[in-house]
């Protein structure tokens, strides 16, 4: 069976106001004020929790405080957990996309770098994880992305063949998983990043999920 694997953050979601507003809780609760921007740093958003805590220490005069960022990597995660789902929209034509895949005879998964857990709490939220096969996080396996074998496992619960499935996604984290897995990726252009994702080299752009289908289908042959 053919698999199209799909990001969460960046790629089917824009996560980012969310995400920022628990980064910023952090910062707030050490007298520090918002120091991130929704906007501004939406890109920063979709890298982790961890970067957007560094990118606030270089902002106060911080960088490189290794210890604080992973003392306040759980804090972060449960201003996110309280509030998952308060900003947070799926992209426009992201579960059409889907459903068409699906009925056309294609395993549909989720492979992401959120915490299994808070990924399965936000799609449900959204009302879409039935949707999914299979949903693997960044703790579901002892490596995560860029690492190849999330990708493998999310094509493999979801009953498809890893060496017959594409990736897509919206950084290079997910260019890089596809090229350790053998795979195409499918990079997304509607995100932060825009047209600069065109410089990963993927085998496929998209700037509306209206083209997936026809791309899926150039990519992989029919399901």
């Amino acid at each position: 069976m053919r698999t199209v694997v799909f990001d969460l953050d960046g790629t089917l979601a824009d996560t980012s106001g969310d995400l920022i507003a628990a980064a910023n809780a952090c910062f707030r609760a050490m007298g520090a004020g918002d120091l991130l921007d929704p906007v501004r740093d939406a890109s920063t958003a979709f890298r982790g929790g961890r970067a957007m805590l560094a990118l606030g220490l270089e902002r106060m005069k911080r960088p490189g405080d290794t210890d604080w960022v992973d003392d306040h990597y759980p804090v972060l995660l449960d201003a996110y957990e309280a509030a998952i789902d308060t900003h947070t929209v799926l992209y426009p034509g992201a579960m059409d996309a889907v459903g068409v895949l699906a009925a056309t005879g294609y395993r549909v998964a989720i492979c992401t770098n959120k915490p299994e857990r808070l990924a399965l709490i936000l799609l449900e939220r959204l009302g879409v994880l039935d949707a999914f096969g299979a949903v693997v996080g960044a703790d579901t396996l002892p490596v995560r992305k860029p690492d190849p074998e999330p990708l493998r496992e999310a094509v493999r619960r979801a009953g498809g063949a890893p060496e017959r499935a594409l990736l897509v996604g919206d950084t290079v984290t997910d260019r890089e998983t596809s090229r350790a897995a053998g795979v195409p990726s499918v990079l997304v252009t509607f995100g932060p990043d825009g047209m600069g994702v065109a410089e990963l080299a993927p085998e496929a752009l998209i700037g509306d999920y209206g083209e997936l289908p026809g791309v899926v289908e150039r990519l992989l042959g029919p399901a």
